[in-house]
């Protein structure tokens, strides 16, 4: 059985609640939430007993944007972020929790380089942004990465940010495809999860308790992204997508 203190519960039952919001408001509270169950929680064991929770929140965010995804991208994603998935399932226990967090907090810093250039450097006469499409190799490295990084961390959410992002969606369309993309991938996990011991009598103990508190986020989160504007909700998702990535390649040096 996993034990925590006190103060370990109030702290993942917070991040829990941060997850629903995440799922249904502001998309870039998810990393923080991942930050704090990497912190709480022994990693393993985290990427079970959070997964569980993650698709209650999941479920409550498609019932309430399930008109809003935007399926041709979703479409060309899901493939590779299957992909990714497998090859997560591959690598779990192979590669030390220290060198996933570096790996994760490298991709995000990279995509977030890649977003601010092509924000700069891709513009036409008109001040558009050029598709993101117009990069397809780009579209199978993002969903392979997806894939690979929710199979070992569940914190996926800072790389569809970013490919969200990129694409200009208006922030209902942005959280509904984020909504069923995450759906389906996480169901997707779940046999691979239970395969490595990920889910398990422990893990669900846990996963019970946090339930609550992801639903109560996630029916927080739509009322309130109501009244964030979408420059803002860009700026947020970047910035706090930045600090979760700092956060993950400082993590080793900020506990010694």
């Amino acid at each position: 059985m996993i034990s925590l203190s006190g103060w370990q519960w109030a702290l993942v039952c917070l991040g829990a609640f941060l997850v629903g919001v995440s799922k249904t408001g502001i998309a870039g509270l998810g990393i923080l939430a991942v930050a704090i169950f990497a912190s709480t929680l022994p990693a393993r064991e985290s990427v079970g007993a959070v997964l569980i929770a993650l698709l209650a929140a999941d479920v409550v965010a498609v019932s309430s944007y399930r008109h809003d995804a935007n399926w041709r991208h979703l479409w060309r994603l899901f493939p590779w972020a299957a992909v990714g998935v497998v090859i997560g399932a591959l690598a779990m226990g192979r590669i030390p929790d220290a060198g996933v967090r570096r790996l994760i907090g490298g991709i995000l810093l990279a995509l977030i380089v890649f977003y601010l250039l092509r924000q700069y450097a891709s513009r036409n006469d008109e001040g558009e942004l050029i598709p993101f499409t117009r990069y397809p190799w780009l579209i199978g490295v993002t969903g392979i990465l997806a894939g690979f990084t929710t199979m070992v961390a569940n914190a996926s959410g800072p790389i569809m940010i970013m490919y969200l992002l990129a694409l200009r969606l208006p922030k209902v369309a942005f959280i509904g495809t984020a909504a069923w993309f995450f759906l389906f991938l996480n169901l997707f996990k779940v046999p691979f999860s239970a395969g490595l011991g990920l889910i398990n009598a422990n893990s669900l103990a846990v996963s019970l308790r946090l339930i609550p508190f992801a639903v109560a986020g996630a029916l927080v989160g739509k009322p309130l992204v109501r009244h964030v504007n979408q420059k803002l909700f860009e700026q947020l998702a970047l910035v706090l997508t930045l600090v979760a990535a700092v956060r993950l390649l400082l993590q080793d040096v900020m506990t010694r």
